[in-house]
């Protein structure tokens, strides 16, 4: 089924949310849902072009993007529009709620960034996740969010991080 698919059985809405407001919401298309991770494809939804320093996101880029209900954290795949593989966005985030039509995710600031070829493994946005106040409110979470990055980071230095999309 093509991305541009009218299919609604196959269209769903990413939702994410940060401190209890939506941070953004975008169409994709239900590629997978197997009862504990839902995987979609989606278009770059910003606007124009986002240059991070170390990775570009620009129209025509497609997201493969998984979520699970058990785990502190989300995985996209970014290709260019081309095919080529720029490299894995993983989001640190409370476990996916899947309801009718849409994926909603709690970000949690922290963020973990791979390279296609394994050269680049950047722990991003500490600052904002130490600013969010989230360790002293919700100790717990704090901990599977710092849990769940250092697990993204291990498995990217080590080379089992495609594993995990398997």
């Amino acid at each position: 089924m093509s991305a541009n698919s009218a299919d609604p059985a196959r269209q769903l809405d990413i939702v994410l949310v940060k401190a209890g407001r939506t941070k953004i919401r975008y169409p994709a298309e239900l590629l997978h849902d197997d009862g504990t991770r839902v995987t979609v494809r989606a278009a770059w939804a910003g606007a124009g072009v986002r240059d991070f320093g170390f990775v570009r996101f620009e129209p025509g880029d497609v997201f493969t993007e998984h979520y699970w209900r058990d785990r502190w954290y989300s995985v996209k795949e970014v290709r260019d529009a081309e095919g080529a593989l720029k490299g894995w966005y993983c989001d640190i985030a409370r476990p996916a709620e899947v309801f009718e039509g849409e994926v909603v995710v709690e970000d949690l600031d922290l963020d973990l960034w791979r390279s296609a070829d394994g050269s680049a493994v950047l722990r991003l946005d500490e600052d904002e996740f130490a600013a969010s106040g989230l360790e002293t409110t919700d100790p717990r979470a704090a901990s599977a969010a710092w849990a769940a990055l250092d697990e993204l980071e291990l498995r990217a230095r080590e080379g089992d991080f495609e594993a995990l999309l398997a």
